[in-house]
């Protein structure tokens, strides 16, 4: 068995297709995961010594792998094991992938994380680095504020030693990776030819960059193609809006069309043309070279068009309150200042109102209800969600004329 040295936090598919592949290269490294809340992943996993299928589906065929990274799997709600877990001196990272959500002040990350580091700090166990692999903004960065900030009001004391003993390191990951449905579970159980309990499908493509320093070592993830660099944000922001923020349109627009899944809405003539709009908008915003976009757009294409990957709009629609302020208000504000009508950003935003009023996928979302309240209005919607382009009459205006009401 690898030895433990990693700390993971959330236990689920997109986790075990991406950060757990990539340290599956280097067999000096094994996980302890844990999940979110639930109890049911962890013991599917035990009862299977830990291993699972990940498969790789391609538009026509399937690779099979078997995954080893993960040693030891524990419900989230054993907080005694976390914090055992983190304080032991083999222990050098600690990943997380939980949801955007999670990092609300006082929040599961910050509760979690400030747990078990000051376990760790009792234990005498030295230097760790923290990495968070959501689709966050500058996510090294809210880590650490929220884990400083916590641990400031707790302990100032563990708060000096967390300054000195722990990186919080930033990171771009992608890698579309859909929920596992009961008849993927019966297909890898007749290919793979044994009983996975909690197979994994994803697709072939995956990137991972990260930027910070691991003060206690790290697995050697570059030999599954992860890259290290100086600044993160170029990559994050290209990904944020152009993979997240076109996922966002066509789960509103798209499932508003009666579509669902991102392969179904990205056939449809219409929905292409509005992610095409987007695209152009959100690229004006990339520091990024200009060639490097439209390679990055053509690939988009190719992986949402693969009708093998059932990514469902539902899915993807939850938590907009959490995903509209990071993947789209930032384009419709840039656009706005430089004086431009900002259609692409606009229609997105229509498209989540839409939503809120009952159209296309059902609302999944704990911070929907104020949302919800103010979706008859325009205005009301911008004034929660941005209140600096509340009064800007002209985005009210063009904002309306694309609600689905209205065409």
């Amino acid at each position: 068995m690898r030895p433990l040295r990693m700390a993971h936090l959330g236990l689920g598919g997109f986790f075990r297709a991406h950060q757990a592949w990539y340290t599956g290269f280097d067999e000096e490294w094994g996980i302890a995961a844990f999940t979110g809340r639930s109890a049911e992943l962890a013991a599917s996993l035990n009862r299977q010594d830990c291993r699972y299928t990940l498969v790789l589906r391609g538009p026509s065929t399937d690779e099979l792998q078997v995954q080893t990274s993960i040693v030891a799997a524990h419900p989230g709600s054993d907080a005694a094991a976390w914090r055992t877990t983190v304080a032991l001196p083999s222990v050098s990272v600690i990943t997380l992938t939980m949801t955007e959500a999670a990092y609300a002040p006082s929040g599961v990350v910050a509760d979690r994380l400030v747990s078990g580091l000051s376990a760790r700090r009792l234990a005498g166990s030295g230097p760790v680095a923290v990495v968070s692999c959501d689709n966050l903004p500058g996510n090294g960065e809210v880590t650490a504020r929220v884990v400083h900030e916590l641990a400031a009001r707790l302990d100032p004391a563990l708060d000096e030693w967390i300054t000195a003993n722990v990186s919080f390191v930033a990171t771009m990951v992608d890698r579309i990776t859909p929920r596992t449905t009961p008849s993927d579970v019966r297909e890898v159980a007749a290919t793979g030819g044994w009983d996975d309990l909690a197979p994994v499908v994803t697709e072939p493509f995956t990137e991972w960059v990260l930027s910070g320093d691991f003060p206690a070592g790290r697995p050697a993830w570059e030999k599954g193609g992860a890259r290290f660099v100086d600044d993160v944000v170029p990559h994050e922001t290209r990904k944020l809006l152009l993979l997240n923020g076109g996922h966002s349109l066509l789960a509103y627009a798209g499932s508003a069309r009666g579509h669902g899944t991102v392969a179904a809405a990205v056939a449809d003539p219409v929905c292409r043309a509005w992610l095409d709009e987007w695209w152009d908008e959100a690229s004006r915003h990339v520091p990024l070279p200009a060639a490097e976009l439209t390679a990055y757009r053509a690939a988009l294409i190719e992986r949402f068009a693969n009708p093998r990957i059932r990514h469902t709009l539902a899915q993807i629609a939850a938590d907009g309150s959490q995903k509209i302020p990071i993947r789209v208000v930032p384009v419709l504000r840039a656009e706005r200042a430089a004086g431009r009508p900002a259609t692409g950003a606009a229609r997105v935003l229509a498209a989540w109102i839409d939503h809120l009023r009952g159209i296309g996928a059902p609302v999944t979302d704990a911070g929907a209800a104020p949302y919800v309240a103010a979706a008859g209005s325009v205005h009301d919607v911008l004034a929660l969600l941005a209140p600096d382009l509340a009064e800007d009459s002209a985005l009210t205006t063009r904002t309306e004329s694309l609600l689905r009401g209205a065409n």
